[in-house]
């Protein structure tokens, strides 16, 4: 297992600036769709702001240090749950959330405004917890990783698209919607294909490797979804805020971790296959859940 630390992802130079601008491009779609009414609508309810916060940024990435301490990863593996945990919610949270009749607009308000946040808390949670831990400060002291470099990185990314993306909408919102509808679905694929790419040109790695990965991601989404719903419950929140939050914390941006372990760790092999797997799975876990509450839900309408 040793060996897995010092695996390296082979991702060309132009691969990853065509990762960058997709990355960049999708959230530049996302914040078409936001609107000021988006974000004056959470401080109008300010104890799902502070509850869905307090899940993402502060209880996921420590439950997250908790079960590394726990069951004690390989460090690059370890590094790879870190980086997954310290991104903000991923858009496609905002479908399942809809499928599973939650609560859609507060599910588009938090990621918006977690995506913002995360400007700034991502680089700070994944620094903190990677440091925190011995064997990943080692990885981490050994790669020689810039704070400032990944602060900048991520601002470029996620920040300033997001900016340009609302102002954007602010001065022609009938364009901004039409871009918005086309452009989501277009930069999605073109990132599906780059990471396919990825996949197909590290395939002997994947296959030797994965099985080290696939128990623990789907542990690790397990706890981050239970935690969302279990926390929201013990809030006293609506059962529709439950299943959103519960959807918000399980759903994470692993594209933008994949495109900062690219950059930053030149494909390390446990943090890109623990990723990767995250990204994948968290897709099938997130719509089978939705289902299954969208299910139950037409079940009790039929009953009563």
């Amino acid at each position: 297992m040793l060996e897995l630390d010092k695996v390296k992802i082979n991702f060309d130079n132009q691969s990853l600036w065509v990762l960058n601008i997709a990355l960049a491009v999708i959230m530049f779609g996302v914040a078409l769709g936001i609107k000021p009414g988006d974000f004056k609508r959470l401080f109008k309810q300010p104890k799902l702001v502070l509850i869905g916060v307090l899940l993402q940024f502060v209880l996921l990435p420590l439950i997250t240090f908790l079960l590394v301490l726990i069951i004690q990863p390989q460090p690059s593996i370890a590094l790879g749950m870190m980086m997954v945990a310290a991104c903000p919610g991923g858009n496609i949270s905002n479908f399942m959330t809809h499928l599973a009749n939650g609560n859609t607009a507060l599910s588009v308000s938090l990621t918006a405004f977690a995506t913002f946040i995360a400007v700034f808390m991502t680089p700070f949670n994944f620094q903190f917890y990677g440091y925190l831990y011995e064997p990943t400060s080692l990885l981490l002291k050994e790669v020689q990783l810039n704070p400032l470099e990944l602060l900048e990185l991520v601002v470029v990314i996620l920040g300033i698209p997001l900016v340009l993306g609302m102002l954007f909408r602010a001065k022609n919102e009938n364009l901004a919607i039409l871009i918005s509808k086309r452009l989501k679905p277009l930069s999605v694929l073109v990132f599906v294909v780059i990471v396919v790419i990825a996949f197909t040109n590290n395939i002997d790695v994947f296959n030797t490797y994965a099985h080290h990965v696939i128990g623990i991601g789907v542990l690790h989404n397990f706890l981050a979804i239970l935690l969302g719903f279990m926390v929201a419950r013990a809030f006293k929140l609506s059962y529709q805020n439950q299943k959103t939050l519960a959807i918000e914390t399980g759903i994470q941006n692993s594209g933008l971790g994949l495109l900062l372990i690219f950059t930053f760790f030149n494909g390390l092999g446990g943090m890109a296959i623990m990723a990767a797997f995250w990204g994948i799975w968290h897709i099938v876990s997130g719509l089978v859940i939705s289902y299954y509450w969208s299910y139950k839900e037409k079940k009790i309408l039929e009953v009563s």
